[in-house]
Order: structure tokens, then C-alpha cells, then sequence
């Protein structure tokens, strides 16, 4: 994928996770979401939503999940004004299938993929199930994926789907503090083994995720940087490259 600037900016965004961990503390951090994408919408050229926006997201055959109404009013409005928007599956939100790109013309990616902007390269992905370790949600992800689980949950009449979504999405990293997720690594940090490793075979300026929650910006050798872009629960972090340089910055209110 290829993109122009034309003197403006691209942003980043990943783990919003709208709907955790109740619904007062969302409604509040869904305000706040939309108070940036009003503060970024006239300088931004693109807007990448690098997954688990939605703590809970499936796609019925007739049906999506209730709520958030106000963030799906206001991309629905930087579509009409001709921003382009692109979105990326989470491990929280994976059974995200076309409903966003029928309605909004707005590609949904369940993979990393490759971009270029201003002849500078990136890696942009959610993170989930990449590089080493965490083996276990990687068996997880390949039955929650699988076609077989997608048709039996389809199955389930949505009040009983969404409560059991929910009642999984209580024991997850975001709203878990016992999971120590504001410890810096080292070099147990996962998704920085795995930009090394692709930059084995493969050169990219910038690598670009989500999942980690943790805001980070590290060299993955001397040409190149992984940026980790938080998330919206504790850090309220994004990221933007101008052309020139990539930054993850905070937003304030």
C-alpha cells in the first residue's frame, strides 16, 4: 500500500477496548477517543485503527453489537469526509468481518501489512500471536479463527454470545493489574524479538503495533524502529509521522 500526504499527517491508534471494563468508564474513554479524532481530522491523511478498538466484536449474519454508537457515528463522518480509515483485527476483536467495509468503505486487515508513505517503509500489525512465546493463545487463535468455532458461536442467540464474550474479556490483560503490563521487558519484549527477526530478510523504517499496551519506541538495529502504540485505558497514546519522523505522543485534555 502506497500514501500520499500532501502535507499532512498520518495517525496511529491500537487497544481502545470500548466496552471494558464497564460501561461508565467506556462511555467516558469513548468521549475522550472522539474528542482526538475532532482534534486530528483536518490535518490527517489517513487514519490507521490497529485493533482491539472493540473489547468484544462478532459479526452476526443480521446483527453487531450493541453500543458505541458515538465512535461509529464519528468515523462514519470522517468517511463522509473523505479521510481514509483502516482497520486492524485484535485478539479481542477477530471476528471482525465486512460489516465496516460495506457500510463505511473502510478495509479491515487480519494481518500485518506493508505500507509505504514518502518513500519511508513500515510494518504495520496488531501484534497478536507474533514472534516467540505465548503459545497457548497461539492454539487459541487458531481455533477462535477457525470456521468451525465462528459457525457454532454464530449459533448462540447474541444476549447469550455477548455475555459469555464479556465474561471472557473480564480476565484479560487491560483490565488485569496483576498483570504487570507497565513492566518494560527487556528482551523478552515479544513483538520487538519479532521485528529483529523480520529484519533479517527484510528491511523496514518503521515497525508499527498494538496488543502490547505498553507505549514504546526501540531500535530494532541502525536503520530501523519498533514503535509500540499503547492504549486508551491508562496511557491515551497514539502515534503520527509527518513525512519526516514517526512520534508516539499523549493526548491530553
Amino acid at each position: 500500500m502506497n500514501l500520499k500526504l500532501h502535507e499532512k499527517k498520518i495517525f496511529f491508534a491500537s487497544d481502545f477496548h470500548l466496552g471494558a471494563p464497564d460501561a461508565k468508564s467506556s462511555k467516558a474513554r469513548e468521549n475522550r477517543i472522539i474528542q482526538w479524532l475532532n482534534e486530528i481530522q483536518d490535518e490527517a491523511a489517513a487514519i490507521f485503527l490497529v485493533g482491539d478498538i472493540f473489547d468484544f466484536w462478532f459479526e452476526y449474519k443480521e446483527v453487531i453489537p450493541k453500543g458505541f454508537i458515538r465512535f461509529l457515528g464519528k468515523i462514519a463522518d470522517l468517511r463522509d469526509k473523505n479521510i481514509p480509515i483502516f482497520f486492524f483485527t485484535g485478539n479481542h476483536d477477530l471476528w471482525m468481518k465486512d460489516y465496516f467495509t460495506k457500510e463505511l468503505g473502510i478495509p479491515v486487515f487480519h494481518h500485518p501489512i506493508e505500507l509505504t508513505v514518502e518513500n519511508k517503509s513500515f510494518l504495520v500489525g496488531h501484534g497478536d500471536g507474533l514472534g516467540p512465546g505465548d503459545n497457548s493463545y497461539k492454539v487459541l487463535k487458531k481455533f477462535f479463527t477457525s470456521p468451525a468455532c465462528q459457525w457454532a458461536f454464530r449459533w448462540l442467540h447474541p444476549d447469550i454470545g455477548v455475555r459469555i464474550a464479556n465474561q471472557w474479556s473480564s480476565k484479560s490483560r487491560i483490565t488485569n493489574v496483576a498483570k504487570n503490563e507497565n513492566e518494560f521487558k527487556g528482551d523478552d519484549e515479544w513483538l520487538w524479538a519479532y521485528c529483529k527477526q523480520v529484519a533479517q530478510s527484510k528491511h523496514f523504517d518503521y515497525y508499527v503495533f498494538g496488543h502490547r499496551h505498553l507505549p514504546l519506541d526501540l531500535p530494532v538495529n541502525n536503520k530501523s524502529r519498533y514503535y509500540n502504540l499503547g492504549e486508551w485505558v491508562n496511557h491515551y497514546t497514539y502515534g503520527v509521522f509527518d513525512g519526516k519522523e514517526f512520534q508516539i505522543k499523549k493526548h491530553t485534555v
